[in-house]
């Protein structure tokens, strides 16, 4: 038992000194009471270094800045308005201002410029439309009015006056009025006029025209054969659209231009025509073909009685075969 012991002890002992580790031949001795731990780091590192710590312990003032006083508000000035007595005031409403054309000063027509005109109408490179504008008699124009449209208005009369020293005027309209006169010069110094449109009114008889016109449309009117200047349209070679329908004209306004193309006659009261209305019997080879377009129809007349009046025509008329 006591060997067994003792082998133990042996045994412990030869595995310990082969476990431990070597001895080192010069040891290091700390001396713990001279060992310096540096236990601030901030030292260590420098951060505190430059830093004025002096800086911290001033005081810092915190104040409010306050805006400005606002200057106090000026009282109202006080207006002192002296009293009128009732009999002073106006009675009556101020009368709104209108444009006179029966002056003779800067607006009136006179003057030829036309200035109230373009107030109440509408004027755009040389046109002036004044349709519909309730006018009962032709407004002064600008001296450069080249086409004039006044339809559907109340005009009554054409004066001389009217058109003065308008030399560049070339369309007239006045379709669907009231006119019932015309004086004999109104028209026919309108040296450029090339159409005259007068329908829907109470003409009843026309003044002398302008040579110039090429289209001439008097339909819808009062028109009666008795009243028309003899040979009206004879000298106007370039007349072209001639509209006489629905008027009370007897026979159809002999002599016809040579340049006409157009002709309405429709709704009247002609009752008869001639060999020579639109040819000339006494030259068989006579022909005439710019007429084209006749209408006859709606008048009391039978177009196949006369068959030789229309034998120099390119297209028989319009009109009642029975």
């Amino acid at each position: 038992m006591v060997l067994f012991t003792a082998l133990l002890v042996a045994l412990s002992l030869i595995t310990g000194s082969n476990s431990a580790p070597p001895m080192d031949s010069n040891p290091v001795i700390y001396d713990l009471e001279n060992y310096d731990v540096e236990t601030d780091p901030w030292e260590h590192n420098n951060y505190a270094e430059g830093y004025d710590y002096d800086d911290v312990d001033e005081e810092i003032e915190v104040g409010t800045i306050a805006p400005p006083p606002l200057p106090s508000p000026e009282p109202p000035a006080v207006i002192h308005v002296e009293e009128v007595p009732l009999a002073l005031l106006p009675t009556k409403a101020p009368t709104p201002p209108t444009l006179d054309f029966t002056g003779t000063g800067l607006f009136g027509p006179d003057s030829g410029l036309g200035m109230p005109t373009c107030l109440l109408c509408v004027c755009i490179s040389g046109s002036v439309y004044c349709d519909d504008a309730e006018l009962d008699q032709i407004p002064p124009l600008p001296k450069d009015t080249t086409h004039f449209y006044a339809r559907f208005n109340s005009i009554k009369r054409l004066q001389t006056k009217d058109f003065v020293h308008l030399n560049q005027l070339k369309r007239i309209d006045l379709t669907g009025n009231q006119i019932s006169a015309i004086e004999e010069d109104a028209l026919r110094s309108l040296s450029q006029l090339q159409e005259l449109l007068l329908a829907d009114n109470r003409i009843q008889t026309l003044p002398e025209l302008p040579k110039t016109i090429k289209h001439l449309d008097v339909s819808n009117n009062q028109l009666k054969s008795a009243r028309l200047h003899d040979e009206a349209f004879k000298d106007m070679s370039n007349l072209q659209f001639l509209y006489l329908s629905k008027n009370q004209l007897d026979y159809v306004p002999v002599p016809l231009p040579e340049s006409l193309r157009v002709l309405h006659l429709q709704n009247n009261n002609i009752q008869t025509l001639h060999e020579d209305t639109f040819c000339n019997h006494h030259n068989t080879r006579y022909v005439r073909p710019a007429l084209e377009d006749i209408r006859l129809d709606g008048n009391p007349l039978n177009i196949n009685l006369f068959p030789r009046a229309y034998v120099c025509l390119p297209r028989l008329p319009v009109g009642n075969a029975n």
